[in-house]
């Protein structure tokens, strides 16, 4: 499994009842569609077969073929749930693309277009995505919101995201740090 050719639809992180249903945070544009991607599978290739029966609070509730008690189904809380990118639909346009797609690019900065870091990582706290980039210079990881403000270009194709360097402390603060111990 490359990391091209999956994509990550959900994640369990809980377990619902008695008989074996977990709670899944889905990635996909309708979280209900989650079953409809065929058989799921672990970041390992363990496979599995699921079936969407509801809602709990802002999570789906999901049934797990062969996952019939809360004990096993405690044993799945973290895994994430992957999917064959050819399973996917299509994107419509260029200004489409999939979350995965972002991590590894480059990260360059809006008035030089030199490049400040690589995109490591995206999340989602509930507030809206997060982007965590490593930082060339100092090698600390950084997070800013994703969003036009932030971010104006994002280019898939050339492999890199244009990100407002005012947004984003590129160089390490080291008088700040020395300030602080006086």
């Amino acid at each position: 499994m490359t990391a091209q050719s999956k994509i990550c639809l959900g994640a369990i992180v809980g377990v619902h009842g008695i008989r074996g249903e977990v709670k899944v945070k889905s990635f996909t544009e309708i979280d209900r569609n989650l079953d409809k991607y065929g058989i799921l599978t672990d970041k390992n290739g363990k496979e599995f077969e699921v079936k969407v029966v509801g809602h709990s609070k802002e999570l789906l509730r999901v049934k797990v073929k062969g996952v019939d008690d809360r004990n096993l189904a405690e044993t799945l809380i973290g895994t994430q749930l992957f999917a064959d990118r050819d399973v996917l639909p299509p994107l419509a346009d260029d200004e489409e693309f999939y979350q995965a797609d972002l991590v590894g690019l480059d990260v360059r900065e809006t008035a030089s277009g030199n490049v400040a870091g690589k995109v490591v990582g995206i999340y989602n706290f509930g507030a809206g995505d997060i982007l965590e980039i490593k930082v060339k210079s100092s090698g600390k990881l950084e997070m800013i919101p994703f969003n036009h403000e932030y971010v104006p270009t994002v280019n898939i194709e050339d492999g890199y995201i244009i990100v407002n360097a005012v947004s984003m402390q590129f160089e390490p603060d080291d008088e700040g740090e020395k300030g602080a111990e006086s």
